[in-house]
């Protein structure tokens, strides 16, 4: 059904397209690109990503580098050397990946983006709101109203997996000779197991995650840190400093509390918000004051004597 040149287009995202300054055609989908105004008309999006945008953009882009880490970790072994040269090669990955994809985003060969605002939730599930003035016809208007957030997050996944299949096997094959021939490719195994378990993430739970990632990488963060340090029976200061690996990761578990910290905040007060990082440490110094009082053999040989 084409919709009449009535006064204003029906739905959310309808809208006409503007050529030479002149209102022309029927309500539809903006182009890529353009998103349709007050006025329902299609007007492109000139704005720059504000810090949470890029946030949520880092939070995307930390999830396939962090499972990468995890798997090597989980496959290599105690007594593999290749698993820090497996954690570089997948960091230089990842890191290729996103530069390349900000240099193929609009404007092309720049490392900025041109974006649309995100002003609610529906703005990301656009398919869910096409019109049907008659309540016969629909009006198909679906379109990327968060461009490109939507979409460079896909293309994301996409050119990290490229790399990880053209690079990681060779490498892995060189450097991994500690581990038998069935374990040293695991790693790459679980990555095309959770790269589309990530893109259908991406695609049906984005806007969700744009707005709950904060409070996620905060409660997943404690949670992690709390069952690592249990797991490492790290009760004191003593044990905490007796291995680098213990502070590497106690320093990456900061660096995210920080990371979702600076999420909620937003840093809109900064005399206000930059107060809000001194918390950081906190968690792990509550649990190495607290673990002594937890110890389940304590508790048991306390609950013994108590009979």
């Amino acid at each position: 059904m084409a919709v009449a040149m009535s006064a204003t287009c029906p739905g959310l995202y309808c809208g006409r397209v503007l050529v030479n300054r002149s209102v022309e055609g029927e309500c539809g989908v903006c182009p890529r690109g353009e998103r349709a105004n007050l006025q329902k008309v299609c007007e492109r999006c000139t704005g720059s990503p504000d810090l949470y945008d890029w946030l949520y953009l880092g939070f995307m882009a930390m999830l396939p580098l962090v499972l990468h880490w995890f798997f090597i970790e989980w496959y290599s072994g105690k007594k593999s050397s290749s698993a820090l040269l497996q954690h570089i090669i997948a960091m230089l990955e990842c890191s290729v990946s996103a530069m390349v994809t900000l240099l193929v985003t609009e404007p092309v060969g720049m490392l900025s983006i041109r974006s649309c605002e995100v002003q609610m939730l529906s703005d990301w599930y656009t398919m869910l709101y096409n019109p049907s003035p008659d309540y016969v016809n629909t009006l198909h208007c679906t379109q990327e109203a968060v461009y490109p957030l939507y979409t460079i997050v896909l293309i994301y996944y996409a050119f990290c997996l490229v790399l990880m299949m053209l690079l990681r096997p060779l490498l892995v094959k060189k450097i991994a000779c500690g581990l038998g021939k069935s374990d040293r490719f695991k790693s790459i195994y679980a990555a095309l197991y959770f790269f589309p378990i990530l893109t259908v993430l991406q695609a049906v739970g984005g806007g969700l995650l744009y707005y709950a990632f904060p409070y996620i990488i905060l409660v997943l963060s404690l949670v992690t840190l709390a069952v690592y340090m249990s797991a490492s029976e790290i009760q004191s200061f003593k044990h905490l400093v007796a291995k680098k690996k213990h502070l590497v990761i106690l320093f990456s578990h900061w660096l995210l509390h920080a990371y979702g910290i600076i999420s909620i905040s937003r840093l809109d007060e900064l005399k206000k918000d930059l107060p809000l990082l001194a918390l950081v440490p906190g968690p792990a110094l509550f649990y190495i004051a607290t673990a002594k009082f937890t110890e389940p053999s304590r508790i048991l040989s306390e609950g013994g004597n108590g009979h």
